[in-house]
């Protein structure tokens, strides 16, 4: 699996699992087929509510906790709240540490969230923290107050959506520019540059676009319920899109939201 240098100089997985489904019922082998296949990044929240499930499926893989590069995501606004919420993810994921905890949106009180969160990484019990659906402007808030660097924003990207203007900000700024959504939902499928470029690769539409975006120096989080899919996401590292090929799908680019959430990334669309 290729990583990427953190600005703590971590080391983080370029591609990862996403945990994020409206029927948790299964998750647990879905994190088990992908931990299998390979993946080494499990990204997960409190708002999704499965970290029992994630945290039992980590532990029952046989692969070291150290192998693992486990996400979480806190929803908590102010600094008490983020205490007690981290503490419970903790709880619920069985585990001593976690590799990245994001705060997951913007909230009232944004600062106070990421200064507990800092509180955690002084104690040792996150290696890094960043940031999830932060525009530029919620992004240089945070940056004008941290003792400790955010290493990643987690954003929707894909290809219609690119967010070119966000990506170059974080990129100036040493951030990780991280995709949930990266396939779009699973929409762009059927788009016929995609599809071209998938037949003169040999490689299924979802690879290119993972693969897309990965050259771009974004790291791609999808998520699939389906093993065969679950296999072929991963199997992305044995070919190279040509510039000629990237500049084809760079203009895909629509500064498109399937989401439409939240509003406040529209500012990132003015390029």
């Amino acid at each position: 699996m290729e990583t990427i240098k953190l600005n703590n100089g971590m080391d983080m997985p370029v591609l990862g699992f996403g945990t994020y489904l409206s029927d948790n019922t299964h998750i647990g082998k879905y994190v088990e087929q992908a931990i299998r296949a390979g993946y080494r990044l499990i990204d997960t929240a409190a708002y999704y509510h499965n970290e029992v499930a994630v945290g039992h499926s980590i532990q029952k893989s046989g692969v070291a906790r150290e192998d693992i590069f486990l996400t979480t995501k806190v929803m908590s606004d102010g600094y008490d709240a983020t205490i007690a919420a981290l503490n419970d993810s903790f709880n619920k994921l069985a585990v001593d540490y976690c590799d990245l905890v994001l705060i997951h949106w913007p909230t009232n009180d944004s600062i106070g969230t990421y200064q507990a969160l800092e509180g955690f990484v002084k104690d040792g019990r996150v290696r890094a923290i960043g940031l999830s659906n932060f525009n530029s402007e919620e992004t240089e808030a945070i940056l004008n107050i941290a003792t400790v660097k955010p290493v990643v924003n987690q954003v929707e990207t894909h290809i219609n959506f690119q967010q070119k203007k966000l990506h170059q900000y974080l990129s100036e700024r040493e951030i990780v520019h991280q995709a949930w959504s990266p396939l779009g939902e699973g929409a762009l499928l059927g788009n016929s540059v995609v599809k071209e470029l998938a037949n003169k690769y040999k490689k299924s539409p979802a690879q290119i676009m993972l693969k897309f975006l990965i050259q771009e120096q974004v790291v791609v989080i999808p998520k699939s319920t389906r093993l065969e899919h679950i296999k072929n996401n991963i199997d992305i590292f044995d070919f190279k899109i040509t510039n000629e090929d990237m500049n084809l799908l760079r203009l895909l680019d629509k500064k498109q939201s399937i989401s439409g959430w939240p509003q406040s990334m529209d500012i990132e669309k003015e390029y």
